[in-house]
C-alpha cells in the first residue's frame, strides 16, 4: 500500500516545502507554514461523484455561443454592481471579511432575494444551527418557501442534499468548516479547504450552479487557511469597514466576468445590510463647514466616483521625532507629501506630528488624492480653511508638479450633482469636452500655484 505524501504548503504564498519551517522562504512570513498530509488516490467512487455531472468534450471555438447575456438579476443594486452587473449562472464566488461584518447577514438577505426570482435557493451553515439561523432571518424579516436551510460540514452529505434538492444556488457558509472524507486532515487546514473549494468549482461549472463561498480573514487581513482559494474561485469580494462606523464597502478584489476594483456601499442597520444609494452625500452628511484640516477629493473607486472628506491636524511635536499617523491612506503615501511640502513649500513639518484620516472608514489607495491631502495638511499648518464649495482632485510628483488622473469627466460630473460649484486640479493637455453647468475649474501646474488658489480663495457668492 503506497504511503501518504507529507509536505508542508505556505497559507499566504502557496509555497510548498518537504519540511517545516519558522520562515517561509517565499513570502518571508512568519509561522505560515501548514502542514499537508495527501492520501494516494483510491480508484473508488469518491463523495463528490455522488452528484451525476456530464462528461466534458471539447468544442470548436465558433460553435460556443455567448451567454454573457444569461446573468441571473440580482435585485439588490449595490451587490450587482460588485458582481458586473449580475450572476453568472456556473460561477463560484468567495466572500471575505473579518468577524462581525455582516458577511453571513448580507448572504442571507442575497439568498432570500434570489429565491424569490430564480428559484431554489440551499444555504448551507457550518458555524451556526439552523435555529439560530432562523432567528436572524427573523430579525431581517426574511420570509421565503424557496429558501431551504442546512446544517452540514461533511462535503459528500452537501453534495447529496444538493443531488436531492437540485437548487439553482448554493451558499457554504464557511468553507474552512466543510471537510471531504477523502482527505485525512482536520477542517479548516490547506488540503481540506483546497480539495472542498476544487469540488464545488467542478460542480459549479458542469452543472451551472452558482456557489457563494464566505471565508475567514487572517490578522493581517487575508483569506484564512490557503490563499490558492482566490486563484480557484471566479469572483473574491471583501467586506470591510471600521467597526465602529454603520457603513461597510463591499469591494470586488478579482471578478473573471467584470471589472476589478468595483465597490458598493452598505449601511448596518437593525434591519440588516441597506444599500446606500448615494454614498457621496453619506460620507460628507456630517462635515463641519469652513474648518481648517479639511478637504473634498474625488475618488475613484473601479468605475464609481465618489466624494470623500480627507481631514488632516498638525500640532508641534514635543518629542524629537515627529509622528506620522495615516487612518485611511497609505502610510508612504503620507510620508512622500510632507517631504514635498517640507522641501517645495518651506513648511516646517519636520517640528509637527501629522495626522490624516479619511472620513467613514474609506481607504484610498489611488495617487488622485495626493493633492487634496497636501491641501488639508497645509491648511491645518497655516490654521486656514478650505472653501466649502471646493472639491481638489490631482497626483502630485516629487518635484512639486501636479499630475493629470483619469477619468476626469466622471469626477466633475459627480461633484457637481452633489453641489460643488469650484474643482481644483491639474492641467489638462487639451479641453474637457462636456463641463457640467455652474462648475468652475480651475487648473494648477505645480503645488504652490494650488496652495495659493486654494487658502487664500475667497468664499464664492450665491
Amino acid at each position: 500500500m503506497a504511503k501518504p505524501r507529507i509536505y508542508y504548503v505556505c497559507e499566504k504564498c502557496n509555497r510548498q516545502s518537504a519540511a517545516k519551517m519558522g520562515r517561509c522562504p517565499g513570502c518571508g512570513a512568519f509561522d505560515t507554514m501548514r502542514e499537508v498530509i495527501e492520501e494516494p488516490k483510491r480508484i473508488t467512487m469518491g463523495q463528490a461523484s455522488r452528484v451525476p455531472v456530464p462528461r466534458s468534450k471539447p468544442q470548436r471555438l465558433n460553435d460556443i455561443t455567448n451567454q454573457m447575456e444569461q446573468r441571473l438579476f440580482v435585485p439588490m443594486e449595490e451587490f450587482s454592481r460588485v458582481l458586473g452587473g449580475g450572476l453568472v449562472p456556473g460561477s463560484i464566488t468567495l466572500l471575505g471579511g473579518e468577524p462581525g461584518q455582516g458577511k453571513s447577514t448580507l448572504l442571507l438577505q442575497i439568498s432570500a432575494l434570489l429565491a424569490e426570482h430564480h428559484g431554489t435557493v440551499l444555504y448551507t451553515s457550518g458555524e451556526e444551527s439552523q435555529r439560530q439561523i432562523k432567528m436572524r432571518a427573523e430579525r431581517l424579516g426574511i420570509q421565503s418557501d424557496n429558501l431551504y436551510l442546512l446544517t452540514e460540514t461533511n462535503l459528500g452529505t452537501i453534495f447529496d442534499h444538493v443531488n436531492d434538492l437540485k437548487p439553482n444556488i448554493l451558499i457554504i457558509d464557511s468553507i474552512q468548516t466543510v471537510h471531504s472524507d477523502d482527505i485525512d486532515a482536520t477542517p479548516g487546514l490547506v488540503s481540506q479547504v483546497r480539495e472542498c473549494a476544487i469540488r464545488l468549482q467542478g460542480l459549479a461549472k458542469n452543472t451551472g450552479l452558482s456557489v457563494f463561498l464566505i471565508g475567514h480573514v487572517t490578522k493581517d487581513g487575508s483569506i484564512a487557511g490557503p490563499r490558492v482559494l482566490e486563484h480557484i474561485v471566479d469572483t473574491v469580494l471583501y467586506l470591510e469597514g471600521d467597526p465602529f462606523q454603520t457603513f461597510r464597502l463591499l469591494r470586488t478584489v478579482k471578478n473573471r466576468f467584470g471589472a476589478t476594483s468595483e465597490v458598493g456601499v452598505f449601511e448596518m442597520q437593525g434591519a440588516g445590510m441597506v444599500e446606500v444609494a448615494n454614498p457621496s452625500e453619506a460620507f460628507l452628511a456630517e462635515r463641519v463647514v469652513n474648518a481648517a484640516g479639511s478637504a473634498i477629493t474625488v475618488t475613484l473607486e473601479g468605475t464609481r466616483p465618489m466624494l470623500v472628506e480627507m481631514q488632516a491636524l498638525t500640532s508641534p511635536t514635543a518629542f524629537g521625532n515627529p509622528r506620522r499617523t495615516a487612518n485611511g491612506i497609505d502610510m508612504n503615501r503620507l510620508m512622500l507629501i510632507s517631504a514635498v511640502l517640507t522641501k517645495r513649500m518651506g513648511l516646517k513639518l519636520f517640528e509637527h506630528d501629522i495626522f490624516v484620516n479619511v472620513v467613514g472608514g474609506m481607504k484610498i489607495d489611488e495617487p488622485a488624492s495626493d493633492l487634496a491631502m497636501a491641501i488639508a495638511i497645509a491648511s491645518s499648518f497655516y490654521d486656514r480653511p478650505v472653501p466649502a464649495d471646493a472639491a481638489i482632485i490631482g497626483e502630485i510628483g516629487l518635484s512639486g508638479e501636479i499630475r493629470a488622473v483619469s477619468q476626469v469627466s466622471l469626477r466633475l460630473n459627480e461633484a457637481a450633482k452633489i453641489g460643488f460649484r469650484r474643482v481644483f486640479m491639474p492641467k489638462m493637455r487639451r479641453a474637457l469636452p462636456d463641463i457640467p453647468p455652474g462648475l468652475k475649474i480651475i487648473e494648477c501646474a505645480n503645488i504652490a500655484e494650488a496652495l495659493r488658489n486654494v487658502l487664500m480663495a475667497e468664499p464664492q457668492k450665491n
